[in-house]
This record gives C-alpha cells, structure tokens and sequence, in this order.
C-alpha cells in the first residue's frame, strides 16, 4: 500500500521546543539543574500535556515549592521562549499541502500552550487535523491515541508515514502497521519524502 497522507510530531518536529536551553541563558546552568533536580517539572508539563489548566497547574507548582516560585512560573509566563522555528520542516508541511496530501499532527500537547504556539507559527493551523494528547486524554506513546488517529481519519496504517524525534513513540507506531521515520533533522525527512513519492527533490529543498 502507497503512503495516503502524512503524521507529523509537533515539538522539536516542526518546531523546537528546549526548556533546558531556555533556563541555562536566564538562570545559568548550575541553577537550572539545581531547579530540575528539587523539582518535578517533567510530570508537572504531561500533566499539561493531559489536558491540565495550563497556568492553574504552575500556579500549583510554584506554590509548592516556594523557594523556585520565580523560576517555575517562567514555565507558564515565557512559555513561547521555550520554542524556536524550524524553517524547513514547516517548509515541507506546506509543500505536502500543496501537492494535497493529507497531514495530520499527532503530539503531546496541552490545548492552551499549542493556542500559544500558533499564534507564533502559523503552520501549526495547516494541519487537516490535529490530534493532541490534551484533547484526547491520552498521551503517546500509548496505543489508544494512534487508533483514534486511524479511526477518526479512516486511514489504514499502512498508508499512514509517521514521523516522531521519540523512538518509543516511533515503536508503538510501527507496531501498529504506520510507516514510520525517526526524526533526526529535516534533512533526512525530506529525503524520506522524496523516497515515498510524495514530494520531487526540488518541493523538498
């Protein structure tokens, strides 16, 4: 089966998202890991990511952990400087979109800070359907989410090309039968594309 429409991962996919770099040019390394050591933010961000009130749940966070209260509320209130473009990956989104390929997102993702997100990139609204853990209640790489891809869409997994910079979230993907491709730089995903027939060399530059 050829490939019918393309998935794409939205953070560090089509575009950056680095907290680490962000906390190390405001508050310095040494400080930054100091932060991430006394406090949970990765849990706190799925949370997020599940569908939690954005400045509700740093809000509470801060609150438990006075002694960081500045620096957690940056996680909210300098959201956007987490983030950075990704020219040719938004590059080859639309160039699919022009060629009329279906493309879907398919990420973790809580539904206030992808708001905040496209306002900056507007690529983000391209999409002929957004799939979004905060949405659906479930996160990747948990197999439920991939199957309401498939069901809402009607798209077999075979016809399904996925790309994600998670191996774990690639796995489960390829397990279900989706083509699939580990994202290490636009470079190598638009070669894959032009390897698949959905775009020329020349749409993928």
């Amino acid at each position: 089966m050829t490939t019918r429409a393309v998935v794409f991962d939205i953070g560090n996919v089509l575009i950056g998202w680095d907290p680490v770099r962000f906390f190390d040019r405001h508050i310095g390394a040494d400080r930054r890991r100091a932060l991430f050591a006394a406090v949970d933010l990765q849990s706190m961000n799925l949370e997020i990511d599940r569908g939690a009130p954005f400045r509700e749940t740093v809000e509470a966070t801060a609150a438990a952990h006075p002694d960081w209260r500045d620096e957690i509320l940056m996680w909210h209130d300098a959201w956007l400087d987490f983030t950075a473009p990704m020219p040719r990956s938004r590059r080859l989104l639309l160039a699919l979109r022009r060629r009329g390929v279906p493309v879907f997102a398919l990420s973790n993702f809580g539904p206030e800070p992808f708001e905040l997100a496209a306002s900056r990139y507007p690529a983000l609204r391209e999409f002929d359907r957004v799939f979004l853990s905060g949405h659906l209640g479930v996160l990747k790489p948990d197999p439920e989410i991939y199957e309401i891809l498939e069901t809402d869409t009607g798209m077999p997994p075979a016809a399904l090309l996925f790309t994600d910079d998670r191996p774990e979230n690639i796995e489960t993907a390829r397990r279900r039968g989706w083509r699939t491709h580990l994202f290490d730089g636009p470079r190598g995903w638009a070669a894959r594309l032009v390897a698949e027939g959905l775009l020329t060399q020349e749409e993928a530059r």
